[in-house]
């Protein structure tokens, strides 16, 4: 029969040092995971992938991307180009938001001229 063979491998964290750890994660949270992970003598991300597999660590919420505001779409723009003057305005799609507002000035600038 087949002999089984017995695992060597080595724990990187006691039963103390994983009580330690929670119960200090407990007391500073996120903020402290370095501390922690000084105080152990280990990486940050070991510490943190520790806590992870204990069931403990709660990520930090991710910052919500502020939208943009400026102004009117090109799409808007173009319709509104497209009603100021008689000629076609398919060639402006590759345009940036300012040419075609210029553009729309002039356009408003000469019809009331």
């Amino acid at each position: 029969m087949a002999e089984v063979k017995k695992s060597t491998k080595t724990e990187n964290y006691t039963s103390e040092m994983v009580d330690r750890m929670v119960a200090r994660y407990e007391e500073l949270g996120n903020e402290g995971i370095e501390a922690i992970a000084a105080e152990l003598g280990k990486p940050v991300r070991s510490v943190r992938s520790k806590l992870v597999r204990e069931g403990v660590y709660v990520a930090p919420p991710k910052a919500v991307k502020a939208a943009k505001v400026e102004g009117p779409s090109k799409k808007e723009l173009i319709n509104e180009l497209e009603a100021l003057v008689d000629f076609p305005v398919d060639g402006f799609m590759g345009a940036t938001k300012e040419a075609i507002a210029s553009v729309i000035a002039l356009s408003q600038a000469v019809k009331t001229a």
